[in-house]
């Protein structure tokens, strides 16, 4: 019984610990690196042992100045960053800076746009991308063992919003010249994609990634609980508790409706998205009220001492409060103009800016 309760209790905080995973700090080594560019904003990504750092300077345009590294055992051939203007971050679309190693050994560093071609293998050279790429160089150290990749991007604000931006990143074992040839195919290389708010230093990416999993996990284990009480239903054919019963099937029958969200979600422009997340939202909550009572359901049905259900009555109160928080908190945001919002993260023009020096 203990370890049966220790399993689920492990069940339970594994996505919490992924989700603080995912917002872990950069290596010290690669922190010195950042130091001595003077680049204040630092991330570790999901894969490849990959580490980013930047700063931004926001006007007319946007003006980031950006590190990229990766610590890999073996030393690639070629580094890869970049940016997607597309409404998923994602290979194809992909404007990219990359470095790659010359058979001299030097490192050439370039502009490239990668395109759906690219993804089957046709050639990938150097192109014009769309926004200015300014100090682009790279390094490879044997001290840190790092290979990184640096650059002062000047982006147009009507077409990347430094606060949802699409990055992409990748590295190579062979090149033939200026011409990177095809990555691992590993599932690491092929997950090597997020989007990052820049201002905020948030991975909204790996949060979404999480959440998607804390659902996945959290419905896993209702339907268990589903499971198992038809079973005590099919066991206990003298009992019927008819409240209860309709309870969990509406509340089973919806959340699974809830659970198509992870495919069928609409776009952030689609007309009627906004309100698509009104319905989600509160089918949401009218599911938390119903789950609610029907464990007040269960408990006056098996009748324990009267302390369980005010217990229960206390963490509901509790967990009540703290979503009241956190309901003002965004519905604050969501009625508050744009513009507004907008001047209040945005920097003063008049900022100094800090470039990456060569």
């Amino acid at each position: 019984m203990i370890s049966s309760s220790k399993s689920v209790s492990l069940m339970l905080a594994l996505p919490f610990l992924l989700f603080t995973i995912a917002y872990s700090t950069c290596n010290e080594p690669f922190n010195q690196i950042l130091q001595k560019r003077s680049i204040r904003n630092c991330k570790k990504l999901a894969t490849l042992g990959a580490e980013f750092g930047w700063n931004y300077n926001m006007g007319n345009d946007t003006e980031i100045d950006i590190i990229f590294g990766v610590n890999l055992k073996e030393t690639p051939s070629w580094v890869a960053w970049g940016l997607n203007p597309g409404d998923e971050p994602q290979m194809v679309g992909t404007k990219a800076i990359i470095a790659v190693v010359q058979p001299n050994g030097s490192l050439s560093v370039e502009t490239y746009s990668i395109t759906s071609s690219t993804k089957i293998g046709c050639e990938l050279l150097p192109s014009v991308v769309d926004f200015e790429v300014k100090r682009k160089e790279a390094e490879s150290s044997n001290t840190s063992g790092y290979f990184t990749l640096s650059a002062t991007l000047v982006l147009p604000s009507a077409k990347y919003n430094i606060s949802n931006l699409n990055h992409v990143w990748q590295v190579g074992f062979f090149a033939d010249g200026l011409q990177p040839m095809q990555h691992p195919a590993t599932l690491q290389n092929f997950d090597s994609t997020d989007t990052i708010d820049l201002i905020a230093a948030k991975n909204h990416g790996i949060g979404r990634h999480r959440r998607h999993l804390r659902m996945i996990v959290g419905y896993s284990l209702g339907t268990a609980g589903w499971a198992i009480g038809l079973w005590l239903g099919h066991a206990s054919r003298h009992y019927a508790f008819r409240t209860h019963r309709i309870l969990a099937i509406f509340i089973f029958t919806f959340t699974s409706l809830q659970m198509l969200a992870l495919r069928l979600k609409p776009k952030p422009h689609d007309d009627y998205r906004k309100y698509w997340d009104m319905y989600h939202h509160f089918l949401g909550y009218a599911l938390l009220a119903a789950i609610s009572v029907n464990i007040f359901q269960g408990i006056h049905i098996l009748k324990p001492d009267v302390t369980w259900e005010w217990s229960y009555v206390g963490v509901l109160v509790v967990l009540a409060l703290i979503v009241l928080v956190f309901e003002i908190c965004t519905w604050t945001k969501f009625l508050k103009p744009k513009k507004d919002q907008n001047k209040q993260s945005q920097p003063s023009d008049n900022q100094p800016q800090t470039s990456v020096s060569k």
